[in-house]
């Protein structure tokens, strides 16, 4: 598991074993909502408590 404290669309998609576009679409769709954005260069910065519920949405839609 990672252990840092925000990671970045890449770091999560890799975790997830999804590709970055499958993770946008989420927002998109609003299946998971914005995670928050870092204030210097706008990335997205997902938390631990964040890619558990991406890994639950992820399992819920191979279902």
């Amino acid at each position: 598991m990672l252990k840092n404290e925000f990671f970045t669309t890449w770091q999560v998609a890799k975790e997830l074993g999804i590709s970055k576009q499958t993770l946008f679409r989420y927002e998109r769709q609003k299946v998971f909502p914005n995670p928050r954005r870092n204030l210097i260069n706008r990335w997205r910065q997902y938390t631990q408590e964040d890619i558990q519920k991406l890994k639950e949405i992820a399992r819920n839609s191979v279902e």
